[in-house]
């Protein structure tokens, strides 16, 4: 329990770190909530003044009430604005806060390693950018306009109680704190259940994505069913853990309440008996109800955001999970910026793992000449599209060496390292925007006539040229408005137009038909002069002019040599290929 609330304390005390750059606006919704509750007491005062004029037969004062009413008037529109001014504030406050919590988490996932992204789901990570800081800017909004008007309201109230009968403010001061008892108590109770709301939320935010985002393969498979009932199951998990956290919190406000009906009791009866003894007027008793009734208010509004604090405590907690997680290793402070290289290339002695209990890369050597074509086939889950991620640097080895022109990429900038590759994977990407904007991803500043030399070259200009607005079209998100092959394309184009001094090309034409794959690959066979390749295929008929092909199994080279000399073998990478060729089955 301590560590519990020492943990919500550290949440606390972050969020409210992130309020510190707008303390101009904090201070003034302090003072506008000053001038709010003094204006908002006086008028208690004010209209007790004018039951007290009125109280008897024959003793209405009306030229005094009139002037009364008059500055009734004048405080309750002041209070309204300062009421109004106070929340313009606390507005200022929440949504400029939730903005930089929601820019610093999505900066974050640029530099957190990809093992991180890659170990989580995709579906939970969203949530914590959408709806774990939507409820830290709902909490953050009720929590501080009420912290602010209920502090100043209590004092004030206080102070204006003591100035009429300090009997009868004893009577509310020592009854009044068993609604923060009676809260302190359910809160306990309710936070542990909204962190499990919040957790849940990101389960189930992670199965639809991942549901949505495949329907195709779930309606060929005929999972509708299993994915409804899966679905069922998370989202009754969330409705009993979100009805719990509700039940509990709920219990809060109606507690309270209920303590605030004893201290309005003891009020009138305290105060009945003290206006029979004529100690206070009548307008004066009037004026006691209504302040206690407006010192145990802040009492309530409390009590009654407690679901929405608890909420914002939970969801700011796991966003600051994510905040904590290490960055990925700086560069070294000896780091080059290589820029142009021959293309030679030296693996020395890698071994690398995702996980520390399951090895996949052992003992991996490996010398690519300037130049040089190097094609890499095996089953999966040999490690092919692995190597391609130590060579980008996407996940660090775990020891040997990788050179390129005798530099070890562990003292050459990441950005610099991956701008000497150009990349081409098997999964096409493109983000809503443009045609143009999309060839030029990696060359931001190229010109149009670039754009549609690279586009040429990729054999996709003639169907861009066709378009309503040609290479102004709108791609939607992930390109669904365009083919597989097209979006191929597409990111074939953004590579050429950036014309790299190496090439990785990951099953790059896996989705393009056999005419154009034909033409793309001439393409590329032009491209790849002069400049070191990589080539991970799984139709091994591609890779025959290959220089080099590295045979893999169990993330080891099992076999190397050219197409003729590792079919002259007779051996696994033989095996393979004559296994395209036949209707033997399950070969490997």
């Amino acid at each position: 329990m301590k560590k519990n609330s020492q943990a919500k304390k550290k949440t606390l005390k972050r969020i409210v770190s992130y309020t510190k750059p707008y303390g101009k606006s904090l201070a003034g919704a302090v003072v506008s909530a000053v001038f709010y509750v003094v204006l908002n007491l006086t008028t208690p005062v004010l209209i007790g003044q004018a039951i007290d004029k009125a109280v008897g037969e024959g003793n209405v004062d009306f030229s005094a009430m009139l002037r009364i009413i008059g500055m009734i008037a004048l405080t309750v529109i002041g209070s309204a604005f300062f009421q109004w001014l106070m929340a313009l504030f606390t507005n200022t406050v929440s949504y400029m806060t939730v903005r930089d919590m929601r820019r610093d988490i999505f900066a974050k996932f640029n530099y957190v390693p990809l093992r991180y992204i890659d170990g989580h789901p995709h579906g939970d990570l969203i949530s914590r950018v959408i709806n774990d800081i939507d409820s830290v800017g709902d909490g953050l909004l009720q929590g501080v306009t009420q912290l602010f008007s209920g502090i100043v309201m209590i004092v004030g109230t206080l102070v204006f109680m003591l100035a009429i009968d300090f009997r009868i403010a004893a009577v509310v001061v020592v009854i009044s704190p068993l609604s923060v008892f009676v809260a302190a108590m359910i809160t306990r109770l309710s936070h542990k259940m909204f962190i499990k709301q919040s957790r849940t939320q990101g389960e189930i935010s992670s199965y639809i994505e991942e549901i949505v985002g495949n329907q195709k393969t779930v309606k060929a498979f005929g999972y509708e069913e299993r994915s409804l009932k899966d679905f069922e199951d998370i989202n009754e998990r969330l409705r009993v853990c979100g009805q719990k956290s509700q039940f509990y919190s709920s219990l809060a406000n109606p507690s309270t309440r209920f303590v605030n009906s004893v201290v309005t009791a003891a009020v009138t009866v305290v105060g009945s008996i003290n206006a029979i003894n004529g100690i206070i007027s009548v307008g004066q008793i009037s004026c006691f109800l209504t302040y206690a009734n407006q010192y145990t208010k802040p009492f309530n509004e409390v009590t009654g955001v407690i679901p929405q604090l608890q909420s914002a405590l939970a969801g700011a907690s796991r966003v600051f999970d994510v905040l904590d997680e290490p960055e990925q290793s700086k560069d070294a402070d000896s780091a080059v910026e290589l820029k142009d290289c021959k293309g030679s290339i030296d693996i020395e002695n890698v071994c690398f793992s995702y996980s520390p209990d399951r090895k996949l890369i052992e003992d991996f050597n490996l010398k690519v000449k300037p130049g040089q074509r190097v094609a890499i086939v095996g089953p999966t889950g040999c490690g092919k599209t692995t190597l391609i991620n130590l060579l980008m640097r996407f996940y660090d080895i775990d020891s040997g060496s990788i050179l390129i022109d005798g530099i070890d990429t562990q003292n050459i900038t990441r950005n610099s390292l991956r701008g000497l590759y150009g990349m081409v994977l098997q999964e096409s990407w493109l983000y809503n925007a443009t045609i143009s904007e999309n060839i030029a991803y990696g060359k931001p500043d190229a010109t149009i006539d670039e754009i549609r030399a690279a586009a040429r070259k990729a054999y996709i200009d003639g169907y861009i040229r066709r378009l309503p607005d040609g290479y102004d079209t709108i791609i939607t998100e992930e390109g669904m408005n365009l083919s597989q092959g097209q979006r191929q394309l597409m990111c074939i184009a953004r590579v050429m137009l950036c014309d790299p001094p190496m090439l990785i090309l990951d099953e790059a034409t896996s989705s393009i038909d056999t005419r154009t794959e034909i033409r793309v690959q001439q393409a590329f066979n032009a491209m790849m002069k002069g400049r070191t390749s990589f080539i991970v295929a799984h139709r091994l008929s591609t890779i025959k002019e290959a220089d080099i092909i590295l045979v893999m199994r169990d993330g080891h080279i099992i076999e190397q040599g050219n197409h003729r000399e590792l079919l002259e073998r007779k051996g696994f990478y033989s095996t393979l290929y004559n296994s395209q060729f036949s209707s033997v089955k399950n070969v490997i």
